[in-house]
């Protein structure tokens, strides 16, 4: 399960802001956020179990984001990987829209799953357990955990509210990220049973999983990033990781001009 926000084109200094964290079985071997090697082009994590990567970003600043979504399914074993579909797109030349027309056909084939992709002129969501597979989104600010986009959780509410209260500052990147990784690291559940999610789980199950970060010996968040990027190009992004006990254990950086690259 994962969670993030998302705005484009909602604030006066940057184009797209992202933050977001990734939760995995911590047992599940994953490499942090890196340049991948040639022929890649892209920065992004690794899940070495499947080779694929939950978020990513080009050199021609196009980004993607995918989470698994909620449904009580089981996986089928001969599903193609949902980690996939970000390299994919990364390494293809096609604009969002594009992609997500292409993939269209395919999209059943996979487990459930939501994609948020951008190029420099659209944000997109695909959702192949939406009646509508994908559409573009307007300028604005967006949640997504995994069910539809905005599905109002609790914790998504309650990242979403203070993310807005951020959007209301014109921080520089590092402060502005530090401020960020804050608002992803609140680890309180939801108090009432009632505010709970129903989506198939125990109880104990919906609880563990209700923080925005998610505290757990066996599964949890394994890591928060951080993006902005400026029409220009300028891009900040970071990412910081985690141990099973939800301990820090490192970042990786960069801070780069429009025509720099790792």
């Amino acid at each position: 399960m994962c969670l993030l926000v998302i705005a484009w084109r909602a604030h006066p200094r940057y184009q797209l802001i992202v933050a977001a964290n990734r939760d995995e079985f911590h047992e599940r071997p994953a490499a942090p956020m890196a340049k991948w090697p040639a022929p890649s082009d892209i920065l992004a994590g690794r899940d070495l179990r499947a080779n694929g990567t939950w978020l990513g970003v080009d050199r021609q600043r196009r980004f993607g984001v995918v989470t698994n979504f909620r449904d009580m399914q089981r996986p089928r074993p001969e599903a193609p990987s949902r980690g996939t579909l970000i390299p994919r797109y990364l390494e293809s030349q096609q604009d969002a829209g594009s992609y997500l027309q292409a993939l269209e056909p395919s999209a059943a084939t996979y487990s459930g799953f939501n994609l948020l992709l951008a190029d420099h002129e659209s944000l997109w969501y695909g959702c192949n357990r939406s009646d509508v597979f994908a559409r573009p989104l307007a300028p604005g600010l967006y949640g997504l955990s995994n069910q539809f986009l905005d599905t109002p959780w609790p914790k998504l509410r309650t990242v979403r509210q203070r993310f807005e209260g951020w959007l209301q500052t014109q921080s520089d990147p590092a402060t502005g990220a530090e401020a960020l990784f804050a608002i992803l690291n609140d680890r309180r559940t939801v108090g009432s049973v009632t505010e709970l999610p129903q989506t198939g789980l125990s109880e104990e199950w919906e609880r563990i999983l209700s923080s925005p970060f998610v505290l757990n010996p066996d599964y949890g968040t394994r890591c928060s990033t951080v993006l902005l990027l400026e029409p220009s190009g300028q891009l900040f992004v970071a990412e910081r990781r985690f141990d099973p006990r939800g301990v820090y254990i490192g970042q990786n950086q960069w801070e780069l001009n429009g025509g720099e690259w790792p």
